[in-house]
């Protein structure tokens, strides 16, 4: 029995750079998965949008379908519009089963491209020394996405030996703008952003162009396509992929005389 599809599922952009980086992952989980049927779609402002590759998935056989949400700042609950798409499409494909995996997440692990990226801003600044950090994560998350993501921003200050605060643009958390202005006041001159993004949406932008007013001596680019990443996309979707056989295998248990008789 072929493995469910992949379908990684973000909002869109009107700046084609944003939609790449899905289409970025697409390849690079493509080349280590070649037989698995990997696809990007979108939530809004550029296509293909998630009922379009689930319309164009079932024509071409698919029964099983595991939707992929491309959140870093979440650990369980995914984006309200997920929810949306996924509604639409099981009631437009009652036959196709249909899972959610978990978001990407914040994981500790993606510390290492972040600070990848803060190397190549900081160099491209010609900056010598920092001594403070801001870690500019996206929003809205979860309440465990939001403590996982302030023992991140810890655990980035204690490996560099820096003071570093955690900013989010959800209306509660200090937003990158503030947290530098906290910086400051503590006599911290040098602060360095990482940008706890995988592509450079809206509020990536907004948020970089803030930090660079209130003096920010260098910002990350986001995090966006790392083997890091492929990993743990597969990795999501490998437990999403065994939900759909455990919900199988409880159908089985249930009916086994329906079931087999059904061929």
């Amino acid at each position: 029995m072929a493995a469910p599809a992949l379908v990684m599922l973000t909002h869109g952009s009107t700046d084609p750079s944003v939609a790449d980086v899905s289409h970025h992952l697409r390849y690079g989980l493509q080349t280590i998965r070649p037989t698995l049927d990997i696809n990007a779609a979108f939530i809004d402002h550029c296509p293909p949008s998630g009922p379009q590759v689930v319309t164009h998935l079932v024509g071409r056989g698919i029964t099983e379908i595991v939707f992929q949400p491309l959140q870093l700042s979440a650990v369980v609950d995914h984006d309200p519009a997920i929810d949306s798409v996924v509604a639409k499409v099981r009631l437009a494909h009652p036959h196709v089963k249909f899972e959610v995996a978990r978001p990407i997440g914040p994981e500790a692990c993606l510390l290492t491209p972040l600070d990848d990226r803060l190397r190549s801003a900081l160099w491209m600044a010609h900056a010598t020394e920092i001594d403070a950090l801001v870690l500019s994560a996206e929003g809205p998350c979860d309440v465990r996405g939001a403590g996982m993501l302030a023992r991140r921003a810890r655990q980035w200050g204690a490996h560099h030996k820096l003071p570093c605060v955690l900013a989010m643009n959800d209306g509660a958390s200090p937003n990158v703008g503030a947290a530098i202005e906290s910086l400051n006041a503590q006599g911290r001159r040098h602060v360095g952003v990482g940008s706890f993004y995988l592509a450079p949406d809206h509020d990536f932008e907004a948020q970089a162009h803030m930090a660079l007013r209130h003096g920010a001596i260098a910002v990350s680019a986001p995090i966006g396509v790392d083997d890091t990443v492929l990993d743990l996309i597969l990795t999501r979707y490998a437990f999403a992929a065994m939900d759909l056989l455990a919900d199988e295998e409880e159908i089985h248990e249930i009916y086994p005389i329906e079931i087999s008789a059904l061929g």
